[in-house]
């Protein structure tokens, strides 16, 4: 393969005869997506033999010379915005950060400043190479506005294209390990579980997701760590650490929901426990009261880093208001609890 800065030049071998273009190209220029190239060939871009091929489905022959022209990317968009970000990991593919609470992760209709997005376009600048040729911050998953914890998200097409199949693998096959922590209304009658039920759209109201038979697959695993009583003795919440075997919409807050143990603060899925918060020390229920937002924090990331191939583990704290609904809630322990493990940051080897 030759390459030049405006164009990479492929000369198809005799094992890769009969393939799809797309397929082909794919696999020889490994810095950019299938999706990429697709668009490239349907632009244009994309000869063989001197001959512009529009179709991504063509069939390639043994000793084709295609070649492949790479446009500038274009500017960014939306506009970046100077907004503080806690990084815990960046280098020239991807970047790590702790997302704050009620910071949306991507622009979109009624917001379309102030996101994650924003902030990521003027923190990486011209480090983004261009992802689907667009200088842009690569979302390969997500965190609910008010949902805090560890994020990682890809500067590069490569980077991108190779962190989404770690995420669409959900760690099944792969080093991929996604942990929560969620402090929920109630005690779950055993120690440890998993809930298996699909989601899809609330049949009713859109901006919800529901347990729904049809829906797509949804694998929750979860574990209770700490027990929480109320000023009668008896138990009234308590601390979860979640793993995510699949990763839609509201996962975590519909199954928690639907097993019946909502978070504390979701006012979309549990606002029939609200009650519940006259059941707490007073220190307690101020500490819910002033929560704002759904009680659940991504406290663990473990990935393979898509260039160098090294294993990545990111481990954070609670953050400060789910830290003092901890020791309020935990001034009356109902039972014996497993100590939430401090974070940290590291490399696996």
């Amino acid at each position: 393969m030759a390459v030049d800065h405006r164009a990479e030049t492929v000369v198809v071998a005799e094992t890769n005869a009969g393939e799809r273009l797309d397929r082909t190209l794919a696999v020889a220029i490994a810095d950019l997506s299938r999706s990429r190239l697709k668009a490239l060939i349907l632009g244009g871009e994309v000869t063989i033999g001197g001959r512009t091929v529009r179709d991504p489905g063509h069939r390639v022959n043994a000793g084709d010379t295609v070649t492949v022209v790479l446009p500038p990317p274009e500017p960014a968009t939306p506009a970046g915005e100077a907004i503080p970000l806690d990084i815990l990991f960046e280098d020239e593919e991807l970047i790590v950060i702790d997302k704050p609470r009620g910071m949306v992760v991507h622009p979109a209709a009624g917001k379309t400043t102030g996101t994650l997005v924003n902030a990521l376009i003027a923190h990486c600048g011209e480090s983004l190479s261009g992802i689907g040729g667009v200088r842009r911050p690569g979302i390969v998953h997500r965190l609910d506005k008010d949902t805090t914890g560890v994020m990682v998200v890809a500067k590069t097409d490569r980077a991108h294209a190779k962190l989404a199949a770690q995420f669409a693998d959900h760690g099944r096959t792969g080093p991929l390990e996604r942990g929560y922590l969620a402090f929920v209304w109630g005690v779950p009658d055993r120690p440890r579980g998993t809930i298996d039920q699909p989601i899809d759209r609330h049949p009713h109201a859109r901006d919800k997701m529901a347990v729904r038979a049809g829906g797509r697959e949804a694998i929750t695993h979860w574990e209770v760590l700490e027990r929480y009583a109320g000023v009668d003795g008896k138990p009234v919440a308590s601390l979860l650490a979640c793993r995510l075997e699949t990763g839609r919409t509201h996962q975590i807050r519909v199954h928690l929901a639907h097993a019946g143990h909502p978070l504390i603060g979701d006012s979309v899925y549990g606002p029939g426990f609200r009650t519940k918060v006259a059941r707490l020390a007073p220190e307690a229920a101020a500490a819910v009261e002033a929560l704002g937002r759904q009680a659940l924090h991504a406290y663990l990331l473990a990935i393979e880093h898509p260039v160098t191939g090294q294993s990545l583990e990111f481990r954070l704290e609670l953050p400060g208001d789910l830290a003092r609904l901890r020791t309020y809630l935990g001034a009356q322990i109902a039972q014996g609890p497993k100590p939430v493990r401090k974070g940290h940051v590291k490399s696996r080897t």
